[in-house]
């Protein structure tokens, strides 16, 4: 049995709450459960408001209550989510009626007052526990933090994350969801000082066993098992002159990278989208150029 993974955190004020629901974004996916207990006005729904808006990247989103509705669906870009209100469950049975027995395969499950159906919970979850801390304003919150089974792993990562974004200065940055690529990494921005910077969260991939001439898939079609090589291509072509995003703040072994933001320009614009020249010029030359030099 996998042994639970729980840290505590200190959330100022409801932005406080809204960056630490975006980092937990950036770790889950598709069949994770996130169960929000507390007492009434202990900061559950203000909690699951943050993450169903940053997961739309759409701050105005109307988010209400699923109190009387029970459940209440939202077919967001990452991942379909359900967000689940337990508070008039009077019997565990009741969730087979309203669908959320089992829970729908393909989602994420976001769940406030799961003690009124403990038994209806999978083993691997994660868990946030709120409560209020008057002494410090009237906003305050502590949130614990803890995963069960398979999500431990998630928690100890969300920990580690915090962590290095404290560690950077960026733990109080303004959050804003990036769209994923194809890889197990993905990406925030962080704006401070009206200034934007990347976050890349690029978690170690398994190397997994060998299939090919003794080699591990990875291994075999060269994939990036960790964030170094990413951090030594962006060195080595800025040496050389050219352009690679700055590494701003690292945590190569934690797979961590605060890096500089290029911009949200693409190689595309117009209705319907048409290339824009210059920049596919501009990235043959690129290429070109790359034929010219040797990089170690």
């Amino acid at each position: 049995m996998t042994t639970p993974s729980t840290f505590s955190l200190a959330l100022a004020n409801e932005a406080a709450t809204a960056n630490l629901m975006a980092d937990l974004a950036l770790l889950i996916g598709a069949g994770d459960v996130i169960a929000l207990s507390g007492d009434l006005g202990a900061g559950k729904t203000t909690a699951a408001r943050a993450l169903i808006r940053y997961l739309a990247d759409d701050p105005a989103i109307e988010v209400p209550s699923p109190t009387f509705t029970l459940a209440q669906g939202y077919d967001l870009a990452p991942f379909p989510l359900i967000h689940a209100d337990l508070y008039r469950i009077n019997d565990p049975l009741e969730l087979e009626e309203i669908g959320l027995s089992p829970l729908p395969e393909g989602i994420v499950a976001l769940i406030e007052w799961p003690e009124r159906a403990p038994g209806a919970l999978p083993p691997d979850r994660i868990e946030i526990a709120f409560s209020h801390r008057p002494a410090l304003g009237s906003t305050a919150r502590a949130a614990e933090i803890t995963g069960y089974g398979k999500a431990a792993a998630q928690v100890a990562r969300l920990q580690a994350l915090r962590q290095f974004l404290d560690g950077a200065g960026f733990v109080e940055a303004k959050r804003q969801r990036m769209a994923g690529d194809a890889s197990t990494r993905s990406y925030a921005r962080l704006f401070r000082d009206e200034s934007a910077v990347i976050l890349m969260n690029s978690p170690r991939r398994p190397d997994g066993p060998a299939i090919y001439d003794g080699k591990s898939y990875s291994a075999a079609v060269h994939l990036a098992e960790d964030v170094k090589p990413f951090v030594a291509i962006a060195n080595g072509l800025r040496e050389r002159g050219l352009s690679a995003p700055a590494i701003h703040h690292a945590d190569l072994d934690g797979g961590f990278l605060i890096t500089e933001d290029f911009g949200r320009e693409t190689f595309i614009e117009g209705e319907p989208p048409q290339p824009i020249a210059e920049r596919y010029e501009a990235a043959v030359d690129m290429l070109a150029e790359l034929h010219r030099v040797l990089l170690p």
